[in-house]
């Protein structure tokens, strides 16, 4: 790069002086280190206890008297964070974010890619962390952000209503006490044999939204978007995605075994599943320390059932370098610092983070021996079947556009016209996935004639 401005400024003068007299040569330069900032800062989101185990892997940095001091920045979640970013708050130097917001930061050019520096010090990627977890964080040929945690959907159910042992025994269909899969007919076994009206309990509940079903779609042979990359439409009316949600859809639309919209309008399905009420629900590791906190729930973990094969939904956190630190360098040091073992155990140990460093995934301080869920490490398997959803910035629009007929497909009472509904879903999807598209569509629509009109 210097060579090319050196170049640049001997042309310039050629030209301002004419052929005839020799350039002066330019004088010697060097370029001078930046400055080193006083303080860097690092965003950080998540409830209390993991910001509190944040603080834990800072402190050791801030002692070292050869560290840059880095002070931390909390929100409660990715989406108060963002709220803050968008109304003007500095972005810090490193911060936590969510793949989901990945388009929206490189939209805004908020991040700097993180690959060559995290190379020059030494980052195993390859031993350390899955390649669909590094290829989710790439873009434009660069690794934008480092993984540092996973979010695979999995089945939690009460062990106290969704009772294997006795199921067998009835000889109804469930999965042996050790499997690391099961089928939808066991899971619909399961659904049915933990409803209970005579004591209010429900079987299950699965949210009627696009990452709701999501998992079903794919499980069922069916795809959720037309393309994985650069969607411009929802498929759900595609022959595949038809035929998966029939045969999810004969479950979730049956009053006696899932939560209808009144009981949903009293608690939300979380709560349920807390008072004991409530067979099973969908979450990933996040919801395990709330879990934990009611004493006398006895839960578990099983992966999402398979209609035909496996297949879950979840995102992917990281750490991304903001586009305007003063000290790129220091930053990425401070980076590897957040993502060694020693670091990432520490916030491991609260229960809310399913690490992407495999080490660590694989260790105690994730799995946590004797303590709820006793099949942690289905967390695990379960990342191979995730899937995220696309590199966009809409997706929120998206669910709220098509909210309504979601809630057709799982709650709405009678005869479903599943061709129509799905239809709606996809027309509905079109506009916020490929506007551009759906504007040129709508100016080359001809004008009602007269008789038309009538």
């Amino acid at each position: 790069m210097v060579a090319i401005v050196v170049v640049a400024a001997v042309l310039t003068t050629a030209a301002c002086t004419g052929d005839s007299e020799e350039p002066t040569p330019p004088d010697p330069t060097t370029s001078a280190a930046p400055p080193v900032p006083e303080q860097l800062t690092f965003g950080v989101v998540g409830p209390h206890d993991v910001q509190r185990a944040f603080k834990a892997t800072v402190d050791p940095w801030n002692l070292d008297p050869d560290n840059v001091d880095v002070e931390i920045r909390s929100w409660p979640s990715h989406e108060a964070m963002r709220t803050d970013i968008e109304d003007g708050a500095a972005v810090p130097d490193v911060f936590l974010a969510s793949r989901s917001d990945l388009r929206w930061l490189l939209d805004n050019e908020y991040t700097q890619p993180v690959d060559e520096l995290l190379d020059e010090r030494g980052v195993e990627f390859g031993d350390n962390y899955t390649r669909s977890a590094l290829e989710e964080l790439s873009a434009d040929d660069h690794l934008q952000c480092m993984p540092y945690g996973v979010t695979p959907h999995v089945v939690y159910y009460n062990k106290r209503l969704v009772n294997f042992d006795r199921m067998r025994n009835r000889g109804l269909e469930a999965p042996d006490e050790d499997a690391t899969g099961w089928s939808f007919e066991q899971f619909v076994a399961a659904a049915e044999f933990a409803s209970r009206p005579a004591r209010g309990a429900k079987g299950v509940h699965i949210d009627a939204t696009i990452e709701g079903l999501a998992p079903f779609i794919d499980s069922g042979g069916g795809s959720v978007f037309d393309d994985s990359e650069a969607p411009t439409s929802l498929t759900f009316s595609s022959d595949g995605s038809k035929d998966a949600l029939e045969r999810t859809l004969e479950l979730l639309r049956n009053p006696q075994v899932t939560l209808d919209e009144t009981q949903l309008d009293e608690a939300p399905a979380r709560r349920w599943f807390l008072r004991g009420k409530l067979g099973m629900i969908a979450g990933d590791r996040s919801l395990v320390p709330v879990l934990r906190a009611k004493a006398d729930l006895d839960f578990d973990v099983l992966p999402m059932p398979r209609l035909d094969g496996a297949a879950t939904v979840g995102d992917v956190t990281a750490l991304c370098m903001s586009a305007t630190t003063p000290a790129p360098s220091i930053a990425a040091d401070f980076i590897v610092h957040e993502i060694g073992a020693d670091s990432v155990s520490l916030v491991s140990r609260t229960g809310y983070l399913q690490p992407a460093n495999v080490e660590v995934a694989l260790s105690d301080d994730f799995l946590q021996p004797g303590r709820r869920p006793e099949h942690a490490e289905l967390f695990n398997s379960s990342v191979r079947s995730m899937a995220v959803a696309p590199l966009v910035d809409t997706l929120a629009e998206l669910e709220e556009t098509v909210a309504p007929q979601l809630r057709q497909l799982v709650f709405g009472v009678g005869v479903l016209d599943l061709d129509a509904v799905t239809t709606e879903i996809d027309e509905a999807s079109r506009p916020i996935l490929d506007p551009e598209a759906a504007s040129e569509s709508a100016s080359e629509s001809p004008e009602p004639s007269e008789t038309d009109a009538q």
